[in-house]
């Protein structure tokens, strides 16, 4: 995931403590009680994932009123991570930041230690985060249309850059490849930032990154950005275009929910699912999560379930029909 500075982190946190709200309703269970939360974030310190995962952490903290501690474990696309969750206890106790990779990762390894599909119950989406289509400054072209149009006069010729095989990044250019009906050749690096400094370089053409880790970039004039990936413009970024006004149907994005183990009780589920809702209706929320230029979600089971569904479908037949495989 995208990379954030330490101060943009401090600087959300610090603004938590500025909008208590009313506390929802506890579960009959008393939950959580003055039980001490586990956040488990499926990826490092610093990125997008964390920063989202400890605004969650945090006003969970204030509308509960207990300890609520953020562990990162990290690793292997954030299967360590959902692993942790899968077999650890289904009290509530642990509440994982769930990622796109809960519907990719089936599909790209031949084997998982937990079944994505039946471990976990989702329950509510929080956040969307849009990748942006950026092209290294020197290629001629200024809109979707005119990459389109390029690509297909010369087929074979562009390659993009992603922060390796089996991230949202590189799947958003193979979705755009499929729908737009053009080749390009994938270059995979070792996280974003390598990608990104090529990119700026010129040894490569084009890049659909996660929009934290590019939007320095854009705004330096060292790239230029062709649109955004999600279906509908986003307001944190105004100026730019969707992707899908070119390539209708077109949209990708990262985006993060929060669930727990299968089997925890239904009151417990409940009065996590209320905190959600409520936290994503935050003003204070809304400002700290545009610092990762992110947009809240008010979500809740069924829908999170429904869209985690349309998430398999859409990546699962993609990746199977292009035989992408990680050991």
């Amino acid at each position: 995931m995208a990379n954030i500075s330490r101060r943009t982190v401090w600087k959300g946190l610090a603004a938590a403590a500025l909008a208590p709200r009313a506390l929802p309703a506890r579960a009959q269970s008393g939950y959580p009680g003055n039980r001490t939360i586990k956040v488990v974030v499926p990826y490092p310190a610093g990125g997008a994932t964390d920063v989202i995962g400890r605004i969650v952490a945090d006003r969970l903290q204030a509308m509960w009123n207990t300890p609520i501690v953020v562990e990162n474990i990290s690793g292997a696309a954030a299967n360590i991570g959902m692993d942790r969750i899968a077999k650890g206890p289904a009290d509530g106790t642990q509440i994982l930041i769930v990622p796109p990779q809960i519907a990719i990762n089936q599909f790209l390894y031949a084997k998982l230690p937990f079944d994505p599909e039946n471990d976990f119950i989702p329950i509510a989406l929080v956040a969307r985060l849009p990748n942006i289509l950026v092209v290294r400054k020197g290629l001629e072209v200024n809109s979707v249309r005119d990459l389109i149009a390029y690509a297909k006069a010369n087929p074979g010729k562009l390659n993009y850059a992603s922060s390796g095989n089996g991230t949202t990044i590189h799947l958003s250019g193979e979705l755009f490849k499929r729908m737009a009906g053009v080749d390009m050749k994938h270059i995979p690096y070792r996280g974003s930032a390598p990608a990104v400094n090529d990119l700026v370089a010129g040894q490569v053409d084009l890049m659909f990154d996660n929009a934290p880790s590019i939007i320095g970039q854009v705004r330096g004039g060292t790239v230029k950005a062709l649109g955004v990936t999600t279906l509908e413009p986003t307001p944190l970024l105004p100026d730019l275009p969707t992707v899908a006004q070119t390539v209708p149907g077109y949209d990708t994005a990262s985006w993060f929910g929060v669930g727990v183990r299968a089997g925890t009780p239904d009151d417990i589920v409940a009065t996590i699912e209320r905190a959600a809702r409520a936290l994503a209706q935050e003003p204070v929320v809304r400002e700290r999560m545009a610092s990762v230029i992110a947009d809240p979600v008010v979500s809740d089971r069924k829908s999170f379930t429904a869209f985690i569904a349309a998430e398999r479908k859409k990546w699962g037949t993609l990746i199977t029909d292009l035989k992408i495989k990680l050991e």
